[in-house]
């Protein structure tokens, strides 16, 4: 081995590996690059060391490797101190990246059950079909408003947080496949459009929004966003851009991973809603603009502070905060 033109052809490969163990702070994309070099370093001090021995030129990549891996499994770091960080800076950025995606879906699910609910509407047997008049009847009369206080309230608020959590999970988990993100839009704009057509047909179409809003704003946006996810990763795998497909997957796919956590919060937030203030016994300005105001909150964090942390530079990567996980684990 010709030690001079092999440390030549790396040189820029260790300097990069020197200089990431040395940052105190990565990115996800950071800690993606340092353990490439890290195992690329570590095959080249193997050559090194079998052909030359002991060198001035594996001493330094050694201690380069060291510090690389001392980013890893060196002192545990504090990860409790990392979640204010995660709240204020990569959680509202992750949710501002997806600001316009969220806003398609939600215009293409409000069209789409319009249009349902006036095909239901304007044919008697289209509307026959989802049951007989009894039971659409029993429905509008009954049935609709009985469900929200069909169980105890923390039951309630638990099944329906449970639920909502799970199908936000499943949008940006199945995202990638393209044809699951429109199923779940599709039916849920179809359940929601044949459920307000029953309602105005049975002249209950103020029962449908008085029992619909209160929950409704918070609980249809945080499934916007999941479904405005669950696109993002299959866009990543269609067009990468100047990444190649496996780094816009990971990289999109850790910011979407915070995204998941947290809709977790912002679904126990309208599922509490659900449970305790949609069928309470209070008036229904009191009870709609509790839901107006959780939705404002909402918006307020997405769009208002997560602006601000996309233009500090935020982009919502977890790479960071697993990293911290990771060193915890490993001490």
């Amino acid at each position: 081995m010709d030690l001079d033109a092999y440390t030549a052809a790396h040189r820029a490969e260790w300097d990069r590996l020197a200089e990431l163990g040395q940052r105190r702070r990565l990115s996800g994309a950071e800690a993606d690059e340092l353990i490439e070099l890290y195992q690329s370093g570590a095959t080249q001090l193997s050559a090194i060391k079998t052909t030359a021995g002991s060198t001035v030129q594996g001493d330094r990549l050694s201690v380069a490797l060291s510090r690389a891996r001392l980013r890893f499994t060196g002192a545990s770091a504090n990860l409790l101190a990392q979640i204010p960080r995660f709240f204020l800076l990569q959680l509202p950025a992750a949710l501002y990246r997806l600001r316009w995606i969220t806003l398609a879906v939600a215009v293409v699910t409000v069209v789409v059950a319009w249009l349902y609910a006036s095909w239901a509407l304007n044919n008697p047997q289209v509307l026959a079909n989802f049951g007989s008049d009894a039971d659409l009847q029993q429905l509008a009369d009954k049935d609709f408003v009985d469900y929200y206080s069909s169980n105890p309230a923390a039951s309630f608020a638990g099944q329906v947080w449970t639920n909502n959590a799970w199908i936000a999970a499943q949008c940006i988990a199945f995202g990638i496949l393209g044809v699951y993100v429109p199923y779940i839009v599709l039916q849920n704009a179809q359940n929601v459009g044949v459920s307000a057509a029953v309602m105005f047909a049975y002249d209950k179409g103020d029962v449908f929004f008085l029992y619909i809003l209160p929950h409704g704003l918070l609980e249809l946006t945080a499934i916007f966003v999941a479904a405005a996810g669950g696109l993002r990763i299959f866009w990543a795998w269609i067009a990468p851009g100047a990444r190649t497909r496996g780094q816009a997957l990971a990289e999109d796919g850790r910011a979407l991973f915070t995204v998941a956590i947290g809709l977790v919060f912002v679904l126990l937030v309208s599922g509490i809603i659900e449970g305790f203030v949609t069928p309470a016994p209070w008036p229904w300005p009191v009870k709609i603009g509790i839901g107006a105001a959780a939705l404002l909150a909402f918006l307020a964090y997405m769009l208002i502070l997560g602006r601000k942390a996309y233009r500090a530079g935020e982009t919502g990567d977890m790479g960071e905060f697993e990293s911290g996980a990771r060193r915890i684990i490993a001490g």
